[in-house]
């Protein structure tokens, strides 16, 4: 009998290692749903004797100088060559150039003669587009040695810590908020400056995963770590075409339309339930973001998320609420937004008396979230109404911008949510805020861009 007993705890413990689309590998147990770690088909960190190791502040043990080893990624050239040459398996003059042209709302301005020539056109500022750069370096340096970052401070225990650190725990959060602006500038782990910041963050986010039947786990505790992730994962992908990372950003969309409360069609903090205007705006976001990097997102979610955003709607949709229909500045701005990507016409007069809302409130000066979205809105919609809200806001950034010491290039605003996203936050949502130019592409007017290095039209 006791034989048999440990006969069958050693036959309940065997798994089986299933491959994913986009090269990663996921564990399944048979005959069961419970969720487990996704782990990665690239290399593992190499293992560390315990001299190669010290303490973190609470005691814990880390390690001193691991490196995450990435794939061999080559930068990306114009010229054509082989896929089978290529790193990444694909023809890198084709990264981009796969890509709809023109898309509206699309990525294809985020190529450095994008940015320059969208930025002219929308109203950027050789100091705004130095500001941004600043902002990336900052960032960049706060990245902990397992290519994650935090909204508090730095982990490892022999760096300083920067002033206002904030307090929200979630490590996917911060890592895939931080990916946004790098990407929204054009930098990817495909090749640049940054190349390797971006790819260690994607490479921690896929570790981080937890793979079930719904799709890959991001949250860490909050739907918004999963809207931040997935949006970051499908920009990353659309951007470059990477296959490893196909897999990994289609589960975590799967993950948002199984989480997507399926009688009022919102988000809110845990799968299922009743949604909120804040996390649906995110969750909408990486699912336009999926349909752009031509993953599958099912037809029904929108329509969904569409009867959330009258449930919550004022004036007809001219105001927008949080959780009712009593507006607020933020979730009016983030409503708004929504719409237009769901597909409300220009000459819509809720939208007209919604932007007229959002012009006479004006930018704010410590709300980076209100700000963040608005300024989309705004930035879409065109016309004098952005003209004036870009100068001011745009200004307003640029002047605050830290100048001094280990705080130099980014941004603190104390507020509700500034304090609780710390300097970190801060500094990724301004430096978006400040990418608005080329980030994404006008969605109410087509745009051609100039030709590229090689000579021919960048899409």
């Amino acid at each position: 009998m006791v034989f048999h007993a440990v006969l069958l705890v050693i036959l309940a413990l065997v798994v089986q290692a299933t491959p994913l689309p986009g090269g990663f590998v996921g564990l399944t147990f048979e005959g069961t749903d419970e969720p487990v770690k996704l782990e990665s088909s690239l290399p593992q960190e190499p293992a560390l004797d315990k001299g190669d190791r010290h303490a973190w502040e609470d005691g814990r043990d880390v390690p001193a100088t691991a490196e995450v080893e990435l794939p061999p990624i080559g930068p990306i050239s114009p010229t054509p060559a082989a896929a089978a040459d290529h790193p990444l398996g694909v023809d890198p003059a084709r990264l981009w150039q796969d890509m709809p042209t023109g898309t509206p709302g699309g990525l294809e301005g985020r190529t450095p003669a994008g940015r320059a020539q969208l930025g002219q056109e929308r109203g950027s500022s050789p100091e705004s587009e130095n500001a941004v750069e600043r902002a990336l370096r900052w960032l960049a340096a706060q990245q902990h040695e397992d290519g994650s970052w935090t909204f508090y401070h730095p982990k490892e225990s022999q760096r300083v810590g920067y002033q206002n650190p904030g307090t929200e725990p979630s490590t996917t959060a911060a890592t895939a908020l931080v990916l946004l602006p790098f990407l929204g500038a054009g930098y990817t782990h495909a090749g640049g400056e940054h190349q390797d910041v971006v790819g260690r963050g994607f490479y921690y986010l896929n570790r981080q995963a937890v793979l079930g039947p719904q799709g890959a786990d991001l949250r860490e505790g909050t739907m918004y770590a999963q809207g931040l992730a997935a949006l970051a994962l499908c920009e990353g992908y659309a951007m470059t075409h990477d296959p490893a990372l196909r897999g990994i950003a289609q589960k975590a969309i799967d993950f948002i339309v199984f989480a997507q409360d399926k009688k009022g069609g919102g988000w809110r903090y845990t799968p299922g339930e009743p949604g909120d205007t804040t996390v649906t705006g995110w969750q909408l976001m990486a699912l336009k973001s999926a349909q752009a990097a031509r993953l599958d997102v099912p037809t029904p979610v929108f329509p969904l998320a569409d009867q959330f955003l009258d449930g919550v709607a004022a004036e007809y949709g001219a105001q927008y609420g949080y959780m009712a229909p009593q507006p607020r500045h933020s979730t009016t701005a983030i409503g708004l937004l929504c719409r237009m990507y769901t597909g409300w016409r220009r000459d819509r007069p809720e939208l007209e008396r919604g932007v007229a809302y959002l012009a006479d409130w004006g930018p704010s000066a410590t709300d980076v979230y209100y700000n963040y979205y608005a300024t989309q809105v705004l930035c879409h919609w065109e016309g004098t109404a952005w003209e004036k809200w870009n100068v001011a806001m745009r200004d307003h950034l640029v002047r605050s911008q830290s100048a001094e010491g280990l705080e130099s290039g980014s941004w603190h605003f104390p507020d509700q949510h500034g304090d609780k996203g710390g300097r970190l936050y801060n500094t990724a949502m301004a430096a978006m805020i400040l990418e608005v130019y080329y980030r994404h592409l006008p969605l109410y007017r087509p745009v051609v861009l100039a030709p590229g290095p090689d000579g021919a039209a960048e899409p």
